[in-house]
């Protein structure tokens, strides 16, 4: 079985973009490989890429995701290729369709056919980006004479975000791969059936929600409405239906289309929180997180939410109080504590780090 690579979403939560410089040259040590960005209703996906490279070029550059409605697809292909010149770690270019609260609720875009434009802007980004002049109509949209005048050194791998077996596959079949997410290992097997077995070079990359904290209250509180809300979006509400997660979420998501969202964050199971967003002390969430560490599984994505008092100095990586810390050294030094204490003890793979 082949050793993931692991890699953390940066910005962390509750720490400037401007402090994450020691955290970011700290990773390799820790046992990281790649920085991953999202993009939904906060920050944008490309700025912390951006400076992650240049704080160290070594690192593996990716996205997961980007929607595929709000930049065009000329757009996307030029930032890609800026930042795979970048770095010397690659670039992992994560698209996606998104769901409509972001693509539309924000944007004022229309979620129009995402499957067919999540499509067609990827088969335009694997030309592009290979330096080819793309011109002609795709289903979605037309180009006219696209073309990337220096093409990277290294070509940036195009993977989808998919949840269920229409993207999965064609994210295999006309891209690098996939990236999956808010699922538990149990549910990650039924993934991998779809996907199967694939050549080298393919990336199945899932990305594990951690909320280090020992108090299992607290850590559900903390937890439920971003997983109330999500888990009622009609992707994921479906993907979670096909995984035969169902009848676990069928309260939570009548409520929830009733318009009684606060009635919807009271019937989602514990269970379920407990399953898609890990919590207890750093080394068992690290004991959770090995779960995912499967065959076929490429990279491993962390999502870190930080406790208040771990960000004020009073949490040690133990998980229990200590004294209070001083400046931007003291909490990344704490951070990078914990992200090598979460990261499973196996071996980094050959050439990383």
């Amino acid at each position: 079985m082949t050793t993931p690579r692991f890699g953390v979403t940066l910005p962390l939560p509750g720490i400037p973009l401007r402090d994450h410089r020691r955290i970011v040259t700290g990773l390799a040590d820790a046992g990281y490989s790649d920085v991953w960005t999202a993009e939904g209703g906060g920050i944008d996906a490309f700025t912390p890429l951006a400076v992650a490279a240049a704080w160290d070029p070594r690192v593996r550059l990716a996205s997961a995701i980007v929607p595929v409605h709000t930049r065009g697809p000329a757009v996307l292909a030029q930032t890609a290729a800026t930042l795979a010149d970048l770095t010397f770690g690659g670039l992992v270019l994560g698209i996606g369709s998104s769901v409509p609260a972001h693509v539309t609720d924000l944007n004022g875009i229309p979620f129009d056919e995402p499957f067919r434009r999540t499509r067609d802007t990827l088969r335009f980004l694997t030309r592009a980006l290979r330096g080819e002049v793309v011109s002609g109509a795709f289903d979605t949209f037309a180009i006219c004479g696209f073309a990337i005048p220096n093409p990277p050194i290294e070509t940036p791998k195009v993977i989808l975000g998919a949840l269920r077996p229409g993207m999965l596959k064609l994210g295999f079949t006309e891209g690098d791969g996939a990236v999956t997410n808010l699922l538990s290992p149990e549910d990650l097997i039924k993934v991998r059936a779809v996907v199967g077995p694939q050549p080298a070079g393919k990336e199945l990359v899932v990305k594990v929600f951690v909320s280090p904290n020992a108090d299992p209250d607290v850590a559900r509180r903390d937890s439920r409405p971003f997983l109330t809300w999500i888990l009622n979006q009609t992707p994921y509400h479906a993907f979670h239906e096909w995984l035969g997660n169902g009848e676990r979420l069928a309260e939570s998501h009548e409520r929830w289309t009733a318009g009684d969202q606060r009635g919807a964050a009271r019937a989602l199971p514990d269970e379920v929180i407990d399953a898609l967003f890990i919590h207890g002390t750093p080394e068992q969430c690290r004991d959770q997180i090995a779960a995912y560490v499967q065959p076929g599984v490429t990279a491993i994505q962390l999502y870190v939410r930080l406790t208040p008092s771990f960000l004020l100095g009073s949490w040690d990586t133990a998980g229990s109080a200590g004294s209070a810390g001083g400046g931007e050294q003291d909490l990344a030094d704490r951070v990078l504590g914990l992200l090598s204490t979460l990261r499973p003890r196996i071996p980094t793979p050959a050439g990383v780090g």
